[in-house]
C-alpha cells in the first residue's frame, strides 16, 4: 500500500501544479503545459527498468496516442516508446522528477 503523502508533500505538489497551469484555460492546455515543463526540466538520459530489464531513458515526449507522457527507452541499441507510468523509476530520481510527480497528482485530481 502506498504511503500517504504528508501535508508538506501535498503543498509542494500543489505549488508545482499551480505553476504549471496558472495561465491555462482548460485541461488540454494544462496537459500541454505539463508536457512542456517535463520535457524542459527532467534531465535525460537516466537509467530505469521496464519489466525488470535495465533501460536508458533518453527522452521524454508527448504520448504517441492520447494524453500523457512517453519515455523513449534505449534497450540493446534500439529505441522504444512507453508510457512513463510503465517505468520502474530508479531510487535516485532524475533531476526534475518532481514535475512528473506533479503531473501525476494533477491527473489524479482532474480525472
Amino acid at each position: 500500500m502506498a504511503k500517504k503523502a504528508s501535508k508538506k508533500d501535498r503543498d509542494r505538489l500543489n505549488a508545482l501544479i499551480e505553476e504549471a497551469t496558472v495561465d491555462c484555460y482548460d485541461e488540454g492546455e494544462a496537459e500541454v503545459s505539463f508536457l512542456t515543463t517535463i520535457e524542459e526540466n527532467v534531465v535525460c538520459p537516466f537509467e530505469a527498468k521496464v519489466i525488470s530489464e535495465e533501460v536508458e531513458v533518453v527522452e521524454l515526449r508527448g504520448a504517441e496516442h492520447g494524453l500523457g507522457v512517453d519515455a523513449v527507452c534505449r534497450y540493446k541499441g534500439k529505441d522504444y516508446r512507453i508510457n512513463i507510468g510503465s517505468l520502474e523509476w530508479p531510487k535516485k530520481r532524475p533531476k526534475g522528477f518532481e514535475w512528473v510527480e506533479a503531473h501525476w497528482a494533477w491527473r489524479g485530481k482532474s480525472g
